[in-house]
């Protein structure tokens, strides 16, 4: 059995050091904004090369935060993705603005400069550009366009962390920036958690006050806010791994580069690397018309394999109202074409060459 990300052997090297500081953070009894949380911070803010990194409960409030506190509102509309998850979408509907579905590009799989300077009206006041499956978003394009009609850049680091463009780490191009760290992800948590960066000093000091209950002064209160804080064990596992992110996502482009030169000439794409930023594989995505008998193959030799996303979000009942009549092409022939392998460091280029042996023989039939 070869699974989609395989968390026990990951925890497996890395227990003694996650253990103790388990154990230390237990001993000193400090669980909600303690030490760890606030090192995370700091070190990850090196990191990513960014003047604030504010922690929060996970990805979607980094996301909701970074909007509230970028000013956008009821009555605004921010342009982004209908192919990502939907939290992308939640959090503009959190702040009571319109999410705004463009297309995508049919091999970044990320919306594009063009795509959004089409869809900008007197309402638009955000772009909140997705860098899907690792792979960064044309920033240098997009903030171009966004300058020049005044928008605010939200960058959509979910599944990027690591991923970088000119070596400018996402997350640091664009006002503000929310990152997740569900379990599955490049730096991944044992349990929800969220970041959000920038170097806008008015922005961090707003998304620190409201993910505190809108209280800067304890018992003080200026904002209503949000009850959206780091887990103090969670930041423990978070500073064991942000130490070994780089190994982390050169395991994963190693198991991606090997997928993709072992499935060369075979009746399928590929991922397409631009070229403009370092992909980091949150996810190994391919396209193909026999998507269907790939999968079932798969499933047979009890190899994982998943498809992010079968509905792009302006399909979705729940953006109906919004979305009627639109129809984006590129978007709707990914999501009946895309499947995603097996993808995380510790893959093997053994357990590679087995799922490609696999897909192989699944078109050969």
């Amino acid at each position: 059995m070869i699974p989609m990300v395989d968390l026990k052997t990951q925890y497996h090297q890395l227990k003694e050091e996650i253990d103790a500081g388990i154990l230390a953070a237990l001993d000193n009894t400090a669980f909600v904004m303690g030490p760890n949380v606030q090192a995370f911070e700091k070190e990850a803010a090196e990191y990513l090369g960014v003047k604030h990194a504010i922690s929060c409960a996970n990805g979607t409030e980094a996301l909701h935060l970074a909007l509230e506190a970028a000013g956008i509102g009821p009555g605004d509309e921010v342009i982004t993705s209908a192919f990502t998850f939907i939290a992308t979408a939640e959090a503009i509907r959190y702040v009571g603005a319109k999410p705004v579905f463009v297309d995508i590009d049919p091999r970044t799989l990320n919306i594009t400069a063009a795509a959004i300077e089409a869809a900008i009206t007197a309402n638009t006041k955000a772009v909140m550009p997705v860098h899907l499956f690792g792979q960064p978003c044309d920033m240098a394009a997009i903030q171009a366009v966004a300058e020049r009609h005044g928008l605010k850049v939200i960058e959509d680091c979910a599944q990027s962390f690591g991923a970088s463009i000119a070596g400018k780490q996402t997350g640091s191009l664009g006002l503000a920036a929310g990152f997740s760290f569900f379990p599955s992800k490049n730096l991944g948590a044992y349990g929800d958690g969220g970041l959000v960066t920038t170097n806008d000093d008015a922005i961090a000091a707003k998304v620190r006050v409201l993910r505190n209950h809108g209280s800067e002064v304890r018992y003080y209160h200026d904002v209503i806010g949000y009850n959206s804080r780091l887990d103090e064990l969670q930041a423990v596992v978070l500073r064991v791994k942000l130490k070994r992110i780089e190994q982390f996502n050169a395991g994963r482009r190693h198991a991606a580069h090997l997928y993709s030169e072992l499935m060369a000439g075979l009746p399928l794409e590929t991922p397409f690397e631009d070229g403009v930023g370092v992909h980091v594989y949150h996810q190994y995505t391919l396209l193909s018309d026999r998507r269907d008998a790939i999968m079932a193959a798969l499933q047979q030799a009890k190899i994982a394999c998943a498809i992010y996303y079968p509905v792009p979000l302006h399909q979705q009942k729940v953006f109906a109202a919004d979305c009627q009549g639109l129809s984006l092409p590129n978007t709707e022939a990914v999501a009946a074409r895309c499947l995603s392998l097996p993808i995380f460091p510790e893959l093997s280029d053994e357990q590679v060459r087995e799922v490609v042996a696999v897909i192989r023989e699944a078109l050969a039939a």
